[in-house]
C-alpha cells in the first residue's frame, strides 16, 4: 500500500515534481488514476483544524451529520464562490507554473473534477453534475469517487447530492455563503444515511461500506484545508478570467 503523506510535512520542492511533470506545469489527473495524489508544490500552507468550530454529531432520524463553521474567508465573496463551482475545470497560475485548479484546492489530496453533466447551454447550475475524485488524508482507505447532482448553486449556497455504490439519497452536501465585511462566512455540513424505518435498519451497514469509522473527521479536516485555501488563489483567479472585483 503507497505511504500516507500527513498534512503536517512539508510541501515538496518545484524540482522534487520534474520527473512526474517534466513540463513543470501540473495537469489534472485522469478520473482514473488509482495512487496517491502526487503533492503540488505552493507557496501557502493550509488552515489548522482548530481554525473553524466543526463536530459530527447523530440526528434524529439517524442520519450522521459533519458540520463546520469555518473561519471568515478573507477577500472571497459568495459570488466568487458561486462562480468557482460552476467553473472547477481548468488551469490557475500560481507564480510562473500553470497548475490544475482543483488540485491547487487541495494539494493533497484532489485527484480529479470535471462536469459529468452539463445544462443545455453548457452551462453549470442545478440539474448539472460533477465527477469528484480525492482522497482523504491522501489516505488510500478514504477515497471519495462520485457523480454529484448539483440541486443549488447561487450565491446564498450550494447543495449537491452524491450518488454512493450507485444510490441516491445516502448523502447530502449542503453549503451556505453569508457575505460579511472582511469577505464570506462560509458553513457547510455532509449528511449520511437515509431516511425512514428501512433506511434507518440498514444505516449501520451503509456506514461501513461507504463512511467508516474516520472517515468523518478525515472530512473534516480536508474541507476546513481546502476552504481555507480560496483566499489564496480565488479572488485573482475570478478577477482574470470575469474581469470583475467581487
Amino acid at each position: 500500500m503507497p505511504a500516507v503523506l500527513p498534512h503536517y510535512q512539508a510541501l515538496p520542492l518545484p524540482e522534487r515534481l520534474a520527473s512526474r511533470f517534466p513540463s513543470v506545469d501540473v495537469p489534472a489527473c485522469p478520473a482514473s488514476f488509482k495512487g496517491v495524489p502526487p503533492p503540488v508544490h505552493l507557496p501557502w500552507g493550509l488552515k489548522p483544524v482548530g481554525s473553524a468550530a466543526s463536530g459530527i454529531d447523530t440526528l434524529t432520524d439517524g442520519r450522521t451529520r459533519c458540520w463546520i463553521r469555518h473561519e471568515v474567508v478573507r477577500g472571497v465573496t459568495p459570488r466568487m464562490l458561486a462562480w468557482w463551482f460552476a467553473h472547477l475545470e481548468g488551469d490557475v497560475e500560481v507564480g510562473s507554473v500553470r497548475i490544475n485548479r482543483y488540485r491547487v484546492w487541495h494539494p493533497y489530496d484532489h485527484v480529479h473534477a470535471s462536469y459529468a453533466r452539463r445544462l443545455p447551454d453548457g452551462s453549470v447550475g442545478p440539474g448539472a453534475a460533477i465527477h469528484l475524485r480525492e482522497m482523504l488524508g491522501a489516505n488510500p482507505a478514504f477515497v471519495v469517487d462520485v457523480v454529484t447532482d448539483i440541486e443549488k448553486l447561487d450565491e446564498e449556497g450550494f447543495i449537491h447530492n452524491p450518488v454512493v455504490h450507485g444510490i441516491r439519497g445516502l448523502a447530502r452536501m449542503e453549503y451556505r455563503f453569508k457575505a460579511v465585511a472582511e469577505g464570506t462566512q462560509y458553513e457547510n455540513c455532509l449528511l449520511f444515511g437515509g431516511r425512514g424505518t428501512v433506511a434507518r435498519s440498514l444505516h449501520p451497514l451503509l456506514s461501513r461500506l461507504a463512511f467508516p469509522a474516520g472517515k468523518g473527521a478525515a472530512w473534516l479536516r480536508h474541507n476546513i484545508e481546502e476552504v481555507g485555501m480560496f483566499e489564496n488563489f480565488l479572488p485573482g483567479l475570478y478577477r482574470q478570467e470575469t474581469g470583475l472585483d467581487g
